[in-house]
């Protein structure tokens, strides 16, 4: 038996938002990349093709989750729900923060335009975010690629950027909380304020430990505030192309984990 390959990646992102796979390209990419779960978590929406909190297709089982901005004061983090059930409130917020996206999406585009003076031909619509602009970019007759866009245009200092609406963060933590079997702080060496950061994992259930991109050291501090506060440690890609594996968890570290998620349906 293979101890250190990757059972389970738990966070990915589907064309619902910023990803590039549907659902069936994401079940696909996992059975291809020898991974049997893989959760769904779309920033600020939960896939309306996953029936319940977790599926299987083809012999991957399907994780339905979302990735909630919030505002900590601080700074903005993300929280990872995992096996999402539909509550009247978390509905009405994705609903609200949808509409923002949208809002916020149209007047990025109409920026860049009005820089550039070209035609994006990319249509507002829920999930929009800036990695959808970026792209459109990247594609346009403007001299800059996809990472050009962030750096020199719609990042959080360029010229174009607009600031989008997030949840506050004791809200956010709420309703994750009566909507999923368990709620954790992503990626949390991607931010300023760390220790602040993790501190906030105190009062979750789970903190990401695992992923593949950024500040993720290995300098000990999440392990200790999973240890003194008793949180599970999860993992994932944080895919948004055609990729899964690159971060997880074995299957004894996925075991925790499981035991808190329903089974398949």
């Amino acid at each position: 038996m293979d101890t250190d390959r990757l059972v389970a990646d738990l966070h990915a992102h589907t064309t619902l938002s910023d990803g590039t796979m549907t659902v069936a390209e994401l079940a696909a990419t996992a059975r291809e990349a020898g991974i049997d779960w893989v959760a769904v978590t779309d920033h600020d929406r939960i896939h309306p093709e996953l029936a319940a909190p977790v599926v299987e297709r083809d012999g991957v089982k399907i994780v339905r989750g979302i990735e909630l901005r919030v505002d900590a004061g601080v700074e903005r983090i993300d929280l990872l729900g995992y096996g999402v059930e539909h509550t009247p409130a978390l509905d009405a917020e994705i609903e609200r923060l949808q509409a923002d996206r949208q809002r916020r999406g149209a007047a990025i585009c109409d920026a860049v335009e009005d820089r550039l003076g070209i035609d994006l031909d990319l249509e507002p619509h829920p999930g929009l975010g800036r990695p959808h602009i970026a792209r459109a970019i990247d594609e346009s007759a403007a001299p800059y690629d996809y990472a050009a866009a962030f750096d020199e245009l719609i990042g959080e200092d360029g010229p174009c950027y607009v600031a989008r609406e997030v949840t506050d963060l004791e809200r956010g933590v709420d309703l994750l909380s009566a909507a999923s079997a368990l709620v954790g702080l992503a990626h949390p060496f991607r931010y300023d304020a760390v220790d602040a950061a993790l501190d906030i994992a105190r009062k979750l259930d789970a903190v990401e430990r695992f992923y593949p991109y950024g500040r993720a050291v290995n300098d000990g501090r999440i392990e200790r505030v999973a240890a003194e506060s008793d949180l599970l440690l999860t993992g994932g890609s944080d895919a948004h192309e055609r990729t899964l594996g690159e971060a997880g968890l074995t299957a004894e570290a996925f075991s925790p984990v499981r035991d808190r998620l329903p089974d398949p349906v």
